[in-house]
């Protein structure tokens, strides 16, 4: 829900940053992989209780991760760099969770649980919607030039990393603030499969 206006905000700085590090030789699947290597290292010091310095990390992990496709833009673009970026993300997703588990899993392993499982049905709805719509030939930039097709919902990056900050910060409210988003996830998967309802009519499907 907020992505585009966070794009628009910070997409000028990241388009300028990317430029320069094309110049430099930096290939975007190299700011894709650091990215989510410096998240599963926050992930890690969420796991051993150091809460500020893993939000500092996811911080710099979701910069990068919006920086690499300015690097691929101002360099080259390939399908397998944006299959990368999305795979990696997930990874992400669902490690900073995980850490929260493994902290304290007698009250977070639960609510930590449904919290992934949602995020496996959101994943899966957004994934599925952007392969039919490859097929149909769709395309969107409303969440700028992406890799594949990108439908827009109420829980989006932006939402996501509100939550996981606000996890760092007050980890004691975990499992309350675990319970709400998950529900926001499912309810935003059910809006893409009614979207996807409404988009793609019952029709035999091409070989």
């Amino acid at each position: 829900m907020m992505d585009g206006t966070a794009r628009k905000m910070i997409q000028p700085g990241l388009d300028q940053a990317g430029t320069w590090l094309a110049a430099r030789g930096v290939k975007a699947d190299h700011v894709t992989i650091f990215a989510c290597l410096v998240g599963l290292a926050a992930a890690g010091l969420i796991a051993l209780d150091f809460m500020l310095i893993a939000l500092v990390l996811v911080i710099v992990s979701r910069i990068c991760d919006g920086l690499d496709g300015s690097v691929a833009r101002a360099s080259q673009r390939t399908d397998f760099g944006g299959y990368l970026d999305i795979t990696l993300d997930f990874v992400f997703y669902g490690a900073v969770p995980l850490a929260f588990v493994i902290h304290d899993p007698v009250a977070n392993a639960l609510a930590g649980a449904a919290l992934i499982f949602s995020f496996y049905v959101n994943g899966a709805s957004f994934l599925a919607y952007a392969i039919v719509a490859e097929k149909r030939g769709l395309s969107t930039t409303s969440r700028g030039v992406k890799s594949i097709y990108f439908t827009t919902g109420l829980a989006e990056a932006s939402e996501t990393y509100i939550v996981f900050g606000i996890f760092c910060l007050w980890p004691a409210w975990f499992a309350p603030v675990a319970w709400v988003f998950a529900a926001i996830c499912l309810y935003t998967a059910l809006s893409r499969i009614m979207q996807a309802r409404a988009e793609f009519p019952n029709q035999p499907s091409e070989a």
